[in-house]
């Protein structure tokens, strides 16, 4: 009995301390499956842990969720990011309410606070054939350090890797399917298994710097010394970053990142005839729509899609 009003007690709390907020972060990033889930989440909940603790303790509800969605706002912050960091306040009250330090109906309420509104389409940033081809040019020493960055940017832009699945990338995921090699039960964002076939160009690629660096099972990529010394159980996401990064500025291209040569397979995949659902299954898309977004479709006037649908009267008619 004593036990039960203890437990009806603690859930009609309406205050969380730092160390509930704390207790409910770790329960929330302990319950996500990817290393970058954890990561983004993780940096949303503690931004508003911060915020937070510097603002008068109110009720943790709707109206300081909506306090801080206007305080996000007033950071000039896209519309996603501000959704982003709302998506992880409601899962941290989820948790803070499973665990018995927070009402149910705070965090109810606090799930009804709606996120901004999105207004157009984000311009993404993708690269042309030529600009791909050029990049691609640039590791082109015959050093191993080389021949591993060529191989990174040939899949980042031939498979349309996540950083994080490029880094885990293992000699097993690497097999014969249909008579053509694939990343198979390739272990994605959200939990998500897909195959992802690799082109022969790719593959080549793989094989260069697999043979340089003496690489016969685990993971693939891994660190390489300044003389050439491979070593290390793989490399990290940042480096990632910073290859793609460097590389393209050698090439004269300004601010591109490892996902927008994710962007850029996709619109190439496109525009060179491939269907939209493959390219989905390619990417490891939940949902069409994100898809539709990664090609970032514009509608084209010249040759447009109307222009011969059987309809046309015939020219030599009268």
């Amino acid at each position: 009995m004593t036990q039960k009003r203890k437990n009806k007690t603690r859930s009609t709390r309406t205050i969380l301390r730092l160390p509930d907020l704390d207790h409910s972060k770790s329960s929330v990033v302990q319950s996500l499956g990817s290393a970058a889930s954890k990561r983004t989440y993780g940096a949303a909940i503690e931004d508003f842990i911060t915020w937070y603790c510097s603002e008068p303790r109110l009720a943790f509800g709707r109206t300081v969720v909506l306090r801080y969605r206007y305080e996000l706002e007033a950071r000039r912050l896209a519309p996603a990011t501000i959704n982003l960091r709302l998506a992880a306040v409601r899962r941290l009250a989820y948790e803070a309410s499973d665990n018995g330090l927070l009402s149910p109906d705070l965090a109810a309420s606090i799930r009804r606070v709606k996120g901004a509104k999105r207004l157009g389409m984000r311009l993404g940033n993708w690269l042309t054939a030529d600009q791909g081809r050029r990049l691609l040019a640039i590791p082109s020493g015959d050093s191993i350090r080389d021949k591993r960055d060529y191989a990174i940017l040939s899949l980042l832009l031939g498979c349309g890797l996540r950083r994080a699945e490029l880094t885990g990338l293992t000699l097993g995921h690497l097999q014969m399917r249909d008579e053509h090699w694939a990343i198979v039960n390739l272990f994605g964002k959200g939990s998500h298994i897909r195959t992802v076939p690799v082109p022969l160009w790719v593959k080549v690629a793989l094989d260069r710097w697999l043979i340089a660096a003496a690489i016969t099972e685990g993971v693939i990529f891994r660190r390489v010394t300044r003389t050439g010394t491979v070593w290390g159980p793989q490399i990290s996401e940042k480096l990632v970053w910073r290859i793609v990064r460097q590389r393209a500025q050698v090439a004269g291209i300004e601010r591109l990142a490892p996902h927008d040569l994710r962007r850029t397979c996709a619109r190439l995949c496109h525009a060179a005839g491939g269907e939209l659902e493959q390219i989905q299954f390619l990417l490891g898309h939940r949902s069409v729509e994100t898809t539709e977004r990664y090609l970032g479709s514009r509608q084209r006037i010249v040759s447009a899609v109307n222009d011969k649908i059987g309809l046309e009267p015939d020219s030599a008619g009268p």
